[in-house]
């Protein structure tokens, strides 16, 4: 499904876009395009902190409420208090278009 257009999401900033429902973070770190699960494990709050969000650090995006951080290629927690996964969806781009498949590679655990 088309999300988003590679244009849009500058390095080292984040997306939020909805697929069938569910919220994914589409992450543009140096200039590689990732998309995890957009809601925290630990406190269920948007890592997006909305629709756009300029926080990326290399390859890992941090929580706006508690500071968690986790992996924009696996969607894993890196720090506490958030564990497990955030969900890990597959991502393509072509054409200038970023298209990301609806079903997880990896589904969210907490």
């Amino acid at each position: 499904m088309r999300v988003a257009s590679a244009e849009d999401i500058p390095p080292e900033t984040v997306m939020q876009v909805s697929v069938e429902g569910d919220y994914i973070a589409v992450c543009n770190a140096g200039g590689e395009f990732y998309a995890i699960g957009d809601t925290c494990t630990h406190a269920e709050a948007s890592l997006c902190d909305g629709d756009f969000y300029e926080d990326i650090r290399g390859w890992v995006l941090e929580c706006p409420l508690h500071g968690s951080q986790f992996d924009v290629t696996t969607g894993d927690a890196t720090s506490l208090p958030a564990t497990g996964n955030t969900g890990n969806y597959a991502l393509k781009v072509e054409d200038g278009a970023i298209y990301i498949n609806p079903e997880p590679v990896t589904p969210r655990e907490d």
